[in-house]
């Protein structure tokens, strides 16, 4: 329980400090909330188990687009069933765990995408 507190806490802290390396404008960051899991995402991704051996042998994945334009109201589903916990975006998604969000605001992020051959993904939120 602990661990994952320090785990949920430093990818906080990491996100903001790539906010601030990106140069992105906090008031234009989009928001997205936690949810419980809904039937149907708006967008799902799944990162397949042996991604991260994948990633390690130079093999490129693109599991998700380098560019993600959504809109307020829509969910994103990322299924990580990897051993090892991936970055997309503003997202951490632990391994073997889901991670469903609500995009709640307009706004853009770019960031760091652990499953994307570029290293980065661009994400467009529209109201």
């Amino acid at each position: 329980m602990r661990s994952r507190w320090i785990a949920t806490t430093v990818v906080a802290v990491v996100a903001g400090l790539l906010l601030v390396a990106c140069g992105s404008d906090s008031s234009s960051v989009p928001a997205a909330e936690a949810i419980d899991a809904v039937d149907n995402a708006t967008y799902e991704f799944v990162i397949p188990a042996g991604a991260g051996e994948a990633l390690d042998a130079g093999t490129p994945l693109e599991i998700l687009p380098g560019e993600l334009d959504v809109r307020v109201g829509e969910t994103i589903r990322i299924v990580n069933e990897d051993d090892r916990g991936h970055t997309v975006g503003p997202f951490f998604v632990g391994a073997n765990e889901t991670l469903t969000q609500r995009f709640s605001s307009p706004g853009e992020f770019v960031g760091v995408c652990t499953v994307h051959p570029s290293g980065q993904i661009v994400l467009v939120v529209e109201a």
